[in-house]
């Protein structure tokens, strides 16, 4: 689909693209071929698409064989995918908002599957934080992001675009950012640069459920005061003699600031106030 053909599907629907509509589609064909390939999407892959807009990603997804669940929350475009794509065969779309839909009855334990997205800018982070917290995660997701979105997803210590989100996202997957995008490839085009970005799911995980859940809070509480000494920001937390203790334990400082600690830090301080906490509760 070239501008003008979305531009006349557009006017059909009674849409018109532009900033208020919070929706950039994707045109270059060259591009969507490429993520289908970087993505590995083979047939027979249970993928799930958020965003699927005009189903220019979507109708190369199934034509590479994969059985697609598409989610769309805008009307217009749900009833579009649907007529365009019902008799597609490996084709479900739902109508509903990504952020509220329950995956795990989607796919359910034991269902592996994968998401290729060319996702909304405004809800990418509430949508993969909410990924992180299905029983059935995702085995890999290849998505289409704002650049500073993906910088930060992907980002290692000591760097600005270091965080809890990216501390999150690199207990469970393998993070690397494959392709920076021009908004010339956008109609209309959005006024960043983007990104594809990739995960992989680790194949041994950092650390059990009930430890992530722990890490999640060390990491929120850590990154919501990032300026601040550690130590002390955990001790308000958790008891200022126990986080002594673990830091001793770990030979970290108590004034290190959270933007200096590796992944598998957090993991070990989270261990260690975890069985703390059940040692004073049991």
């Amino acid at each position: 689909m070239n501008k003008k053909e979305l531009i006349a599907e557009l006017e059909k629907l009674g849409m018109r693209p532009g900033r208020g509509l919070g929706q950039n589609f994707l045109l270059d064909g060259n591009l969507l071929d490429w993520i289908v390939r970087a993505a590995k999407v083979s047939p027979g892959d249970r993928i799930l698409e958020v965003g699927p807009g005009f189903g220019a990603l979507t109708s190369r997804l199934l034509a590479a064989g994969a059985d697609l669940t598409a989610i769309e929350f805008d009307h217009r475009l749900a009833a579009y995918n649907l007529e365009k794509f019902s008799a597609a065969g490996k084709f479900r779309l739902i109508e509903a908002d990504a952020c509220r839909v329950d995956y795990d009855e989607l796919f359910p334990d034991g269902t592996p599957y994968r998401s290729v997205a060319n996702l909304p800018y405004a809800i990418s982070s509430v949508f993969i934080a909410k990924l992180l917290e299905c029983r059935n995660r995702p085995r890999s997701m290849f998505f289409m992001l704002q650049k500073e979105m993906a910088e930060r997803l992907a980002a290692v210590p000591d760097t600005k675009a270091y965080g809890a989100l990216s501390v999150r996202v690199q207990l469970l997957y393998k993070v690397k950012i494959e392709k920076i995008v021009p908004p010339e490839v956008f109609c209309p085009p959005p006024e960043v640069e983007s990104a594809l970005i990739s995960f992989e799911l680790r194949g041994e995980p950092l650390c059990n459920d009930e430890e992530n859940r722990m890490v999640s809070r060390v990491v929120r509480t850590a990154f919501n005061q990032r300026r601040k000494q550690l130590g002390k920001v955990l001790g308000q937390m958790f008891g200022k003699t126990e986080v002594a203790e673990v830091f001793a334990q770990l030979g970290l400082p108590m004034e290190i600031r959270p933007d200096k600690l590796q992944v598998t830090d957090f993991v070990a301080i989270a261990r260690q106030l975890q069985q703390k906490e059940n040692v004073n509760n049991g």
